[in-house]
């Protein structure tokens, strides 16, 4: 009996473990065949990103090409000043028009909310900026305004450029 059981144990042995290795190679290809598979897919999460970093990059573009969000956003720029010249600095669309929102609905200047998020010691979040502007304001209202202020960008940034039907 106890031959039995140990013959039955090992043939399972066996045979999970040669399982495993054909597991193991995955499509039965070879650890080059892996490694070879392993770099395509880095390579393309790579290009992916340097093509979103591009896009984030020129968001002024996107804006620009949007007639409905550009008049959006240079009816809340500070007068005088270009889209440009406003978007310089700003790592993202997202940021940008959120500095946009706040310093609108909390009436504080364009140039103040720039200045903290773009200084070079250090660099500010929106809510620190904020919180930094108007000192005197609770911290949950500073969170709240931040919040709000990201989901107005945020909704901008969404917007579709309306084309009017030709006549």
């Amino acid at each position: 009996m106890m031959k039995t059981t140990f013959t039955v144990m090992f043939g399972l042995s066996l045979v999970l473990y040669l399982s495993g290795m054909t597991f193991g190679q995955g499509k039965g290809g070879s650890p080059e065949t892996h490694a070879a598979d392993h770099d395509r897919d880095a390579n393309h999460s790579k290009s992916r990103a340097s093509s979103e970093d591009h896009r984030d990059t020129n968001f002024e573009g996107r804006i620009e090409e949007n007639p409905t969000l550009k008049s959006k956003v240079e009816s809340m720029l500070p007068a005088g000043e270009n889209l440009k010249t406003a978007a310089s600095g700003f790592k993202n669309g997202g940021q940008f028009l959120a500095a946009l929102h706040a310093s609108k609905n909390l009436g504080i200047p364009f140039d103040q909310f720039k200045a903290k998020m773009m200084g070079s010691n250090p660099h500010m979040s929106l809510g620190q900026a904020i919180h930094a502007l108007k000192p005197n304001m609770p911290e949950k209202d500073v969170d709240k305004e931040a919040d709000k202020a990201e989901k107005e960008a945020k909704v901008d940034q969404r917007t579709k450029s309306v084309t009017k039907p030709v006549s």
